[in-house]
């Protein structure tokens, strides 16, 4: 979908043979995308699939038909119901949050007892538990946050960060990954507009808006690379391109009328994965940047290969060289399966801000 060698797949998953696997907020758009890449790709001892909804749970178990899976029902913020599920965990997955931008911004205080209170028991229970690593799933609205939802996420990688501290020397590894839009999601913007094409007439908030693009398949396979080479302190963000709002319109409703709303509350023109102050401690390599902790524990020379950035660095979504062109957005569009069922997920209304990860 994108060009080759953009975001390096992990060259094997060997390293989770014989593991037990915990994935929270395993039921949505990434963990079932994870799920099956494991299960196919790996010898993995388990792999427990952790969230609140057992319909989704129920219709998953009939999607994959494997003796490694285990269902938990549960809710991040019950550390109770975390310490029985991640007892005898080798690697957490922590993909489970609250993302809709709005209502995180309308239920501010449900947004810290998941986002934020949920991390620190993923946190504790997985020191307690004595798990060997733990990676967190982050969003490019962390930085800089003008938003509830992005605020409670640059709190989450922060405890990541640091919790690394608490476990020690030869304890739990906690890090993150931080990445942009995922290419149809459910609740995303391309759903919605497949749907507003049917009635003539698409809305847009802003024709200036740009944003980062990742497909599912590239966030697992990045997830799993990083789960792989993590240290424990580091936030791993890739390199993927970025797409202007009027030129995703035109691949997918060229000859539909656009109706201009207004940039809505916590909503950005443009998003940005690095800022300016983290470039300083950032390395970049090929296919991805790792930004770096500045903590008295972490080693230097973890990762020896990297660049340094320049002074003044930020990589944002609309100074980004990676732009897709409505020709690879038309694409991109038409490799997502059958557009009736894309469709189908949308809600309605204006595009959805929200990161697809958890349930």
């Amino acid at each position: 979908m994108f060009k080759d060698g953009e975001i390096r797949e992990p060259n094997n998953l060997s390293f989770l043979n014989g593991k037990t696997l915990l994935v929270t907020g395993a039921t949505g758009s990434f963990g079932q995308q994870f799920t099956e890449a494991v299960l196919r790709d790996s010898h993995v001892k388990a792999l427990r699939i952790y969230s609140r909804d057992e319909l989704k749970q129920h219709h998953m178990s009939q999607l994959f038909s494997d003796e490694r899976l285990r269902f938990f029902i549960g809710d991040v913020r019950d550390k109770e119901r975390l310490r029985r599920a991640m007892h005898g965990v080798d690697m957490v997955v922590h993909a489970a949050a609250l993302k809709q931008v709005p209502a995180c911004e309308y239920n501010p205080f449900e947004a810290v007892k998941t986002n934020i209170l949920g991390a620190v028991n993923i946190i504790d229970t997985a020191i307690d538990c004595n798990v060997q690593r733990v990676i967190a799933l982050s969003s490019d609205k962390a930085v800089n946050p003008i938003n509830l939802y992005g605020a409670t996420k640059l709190c989450a990688e922060k405890l990541f960060v640091q919790s690394n501290a608490y476990s020690g020397l030869d304890g739990t590894r906690f890090s993150s990954v931080r990445y942009g839009n995922v290419v149809g999601s459910r609740g995303s913007v391309i759903p919605l507009f497949l749907q507003q094409r049917t009635q003539r007439l698409v809305t847009v908030t802003d024709r200036r808006m740009t944003r980062f693009w990742i497909t599912l398949e590239q966030g697992v396979n990045f997830v799993l690379r990083t789960l792989e080479l993590m240290h424990g302190g580091e936030i791993f963000v890739p390199k993927i391109p970025s797409m202007n709002i009027m030129d995703l319109v035109d691949a997918i409703a060229p000859d539909c009328e656009v109706q201009f709303t207004q940039i809505r509350p916590g909503e950005k023109l443009h998003e940005i994965l690095i800022s300016s102050d983290e470039a300083r401690h950032t390395l970049e390599f090929p296919d991805m940047f790792v930004i770096q902790p500045m903590h008295p524990w972490w080693k230097c020379d973890n990762w020896k290969e990297g660049k340094a950035l320049p002074d003044g660095f930020v990589y944002s979504s609309n100074a980004n060289p990676q732009q897709l062109s409505v020709e690879i957005l038309r694409n991109m569009v038409a490799s997502l399966g059958e557009m009736e069922e894309f469709a189908s997920t949308a809600t309605g209304g204006a595009p959805v801000m929200k990161d697809t990860n958890g349930d």
